[in-house]
């Protein structure tokens, strides 16, 4: 006799069989919750005077004909019914299949404004230092002298013009006099339009031409702090996050200092956000037709229909290319992306069939994230599509087009001519600077960039000799723990299938790895202001690791703990290293205990 055999006729044996679960049925207990049913327990019979079926039936009009004669199974029945415990399920097991609304897109921690207080609170943290004698010092400092310029120029004729030798003297004295003739600028508009608006606002002076870059450094802050909350679901760890990016030293120059690549992260990170937003409705969708419509699951599965944050990020998108060149390498990252999780998204909402949708998938993406790009790109150009004075304006009215190419018309002939000589620039571009590094050494800070130094008539040591200077250098404690939560974030990306970190590393690649490709022509430390945010947030997912379940009990004790030390000593590192970041006065010992390294001077 088979085992299955014996436990079979051992269950119909009586109250001293074993139940299907293992333990012995007469050693349980009956346990209900208030949701059961009714039972009873013991011996069951039907009551004599009770109708049999067949009589029940026969009045209810289910059987009207005359019925035949009872049969072996007609008669009165009686039989044992053995009642069990029902075990006990604890919170945490019913938690571990939650509904599929809840598992394709999982309920944020709070609503209303108990969400913003912590996020808004960090925001006029980071506002202040930002914001904080942003006009000093009151000079040009390191690129500005090409980015301050070419924005008055752009908000005066609507492309950039050339400057006389000296004119940063005449425009630090308030006397800003372009020439009238165009200057050859190698990098799209919207950056320059971002600074003008600053100028138009406050006038051709530092503060002026700082001014939107403050702005945007300090929105960025609630940005993170908001996208993490959205990564994690967690209050808590979106404010840590919003906490790291407002102590970052580089985020802190680059938002104090007219150069492009703070417009060029705040777009990245906007349309980053936009992208987690279409993923929870996009999910919170197919969970309404999983539930509602199962049957539109067959197949390929349903259209995914109107997605307008998708159309957002397009939009941030193309404005971060009409910055500068290297965000193509984040829409080209953040449409592959999208594409995986709408692919993810069909396969955990039961779709039979989700890879089918792959190919039409991308096409619709790439259509829609590279045809809005190229258009808010082209739409960039305006002031110089509108003027004639622009370099290469009319380039094509000299070379006459011939076969296809007469297709096209004179003014993009004339702006594809631009951009080829830009992208030689780019390409080729091998001048020495003493501040040029290679991006292997990003992202330990192996060699900053020195925006701003001044030794001579610095007062506020109390008589010592005192400098000045802004140094483009991330928070050390910040930047190193985001360097080793990277490897970390790749296994989890890889072992465990974590969408979060696959998703955060992505980002930074995208801003890193490109570089590589150009490590020989001249590049700078400052071109990682771009990823930046993504660093924080790796760092964020890491922290919350630390951290642990939110259980009450020693691993979380444990967790917080050391969390909470790193935090601190990031804090605190940003505290050592602030007055390198906006230029306050130190004396000459003082700057030289902020050297760590030999390749930071």
């Amino acid at each position: 006799m088979t085992s299955a055999s014996a436990s079979s006729r051992a269950s119909r044996g009586g109250a001293s069989a074993r139940s299907p679960i293992g333990v012995p049925a007469s050693t349980r207990s009956p346990s209900f919750t208030s949701s059961s049913w009714p039972l009873r327990t013991g011996r069951s019979r039907r009551h004599p005077a009770a109708p049999s079926y067949r009589e029940e039936r026969g009045r209810s009009g289910l059987c009207r004909e005359a019925l035949p004669p009872p049969g072996p199974y007609d008669g009165r029945v009686a039989s044992d019914v053995v009642i069990v415990r029902v075990p006990q399920v604890s919170a945490t097991e019913r938690r571990a299949w939650p509904p599929l609304r809840e598992r394709l897109a999982p309920p944020l921690p709070s609503r209303g404004l108990a969400g913003w207080v912590g996020p808004l609170a960090i925001l006029l943290l980071g506002g202040y230092l930002r914001f904080r004698n942003l006009g000093e010092p009151r000079t040009l400092v390191f690129d500005e002298t090409y980015y301050a310029k070419d924005a008055w120029s752009l908000l005066r004729t609507g492309y950039e013009h050339s400057w006389p030798d000296k004119a940063d003297a005449a425009v630090v004295a308030g006397h800003p006099s372009f020439l009238d003739r165009a200057s050859f600028v190698v990098h799209p508009p919207v950056g320059k339009w971002v600074i003008a608006v600053g100028e138009w606002l406050f006038g051709m002076n530092a503060f002026g031409w700082r001014f939107m870059l403050a702005l945007l450094g300090t929105l960025s802050i609630l940005l993170v702090a908001r996208i993490a909350r959205r990564l994690t679901r967690s209050d808590l760890l979106g404010v840590v996050a919003g906490l790291l990016l407002a102590v970052d030293g580089l985020h802190l120059v680059m938002s104090r200092t007219a150069l492009l690549d703070g417009v060029l992260m705040f777009w990245l990170l906007a349309a980053f956000g936009c992208l987690l937003l279409d993923r929870d409705q996009t999910r919170a969708r197919l969970a309404a037709i999983a539930e509602r419509q199962p049957e539109r699951l067959a197949g390929s599965g349903p259209r995914l229909g109107w997605r307008p944050w998708r159309i957002a990020a397009a939009v941030f998108l193309g404005l971060a290319c009409a910055t500068k060149w290297n965000g193509v390498w984040y829409l080209a990252g953040f449409a592959a992306l999208v594409v995986l999780w709408d692919l993810g998204a069909r396969r955990a909402a039961g779709v039979r069939h989700p890879c089918t949708r792959l190919v039409p998938d991308a096409l619709t993406t790439g259509t829609v994230f590279f045809g809005i790009g190229l258009a808010v790109y082209l739409a960039s150009w305006a002031g110089w599509f509108a003027t004639d004075g622009g370099w290469d304006r009319r380039w094509a009215d000299t070379h006459p087009a011939a076969g296809l190419a007469t297709l096209i018309p004179d003014a993009l002939r004339s702006l594809w001519h631009y951009h080829a000589a830009m992208w030689h620039f780019h390409t080729t571009l091998r001048a020495s600077h003493p501040y040029m590094s290679h991006p292997w050494g990003w992202l330990v800070l192996a060699r900053p960039v020195s925006y701003f130094y001044e030794n001579q008539n610095v007062t506020g040591c109390g008589g010592d000799p005192c400098v000045r200077e802004i140094l483009a250098l991330g928070t050390p404690a910040l930047w190193w723990l985001a360097a080793a939560a990277l490897p970390y974030l790749a296994w989890r990306a890889l072992a465990r299938r974590d969408w979060r970190a696959s998703a955060v590393l992505l980002a930074v690649a995208a801003g890193w790895l490109p570089w590589f490709l150009y490590s020989e022509r001249t590049i700078f430390y400052f071109y990682a202001a771009a990823f930046t945010p993504f660093l924080v947030l790796a760092a964020t997912l890491t922290l919350g690791t630390i951290l642990g379940p939110p259980v009450p009990g020693p691993r979380r004790t444990w967790g917080a703990i050391t969390a909470g030390l790193l935090v601190l000593l990031v804090v605190l590192s940003f505290a050592y290293f602030h007055p390198l970041f906006v230029g306050d006065p130190l004396t000459t010992s003082e700057w030289n205990n902020r050297m760590w390294l030999r390749s930071w001077i």
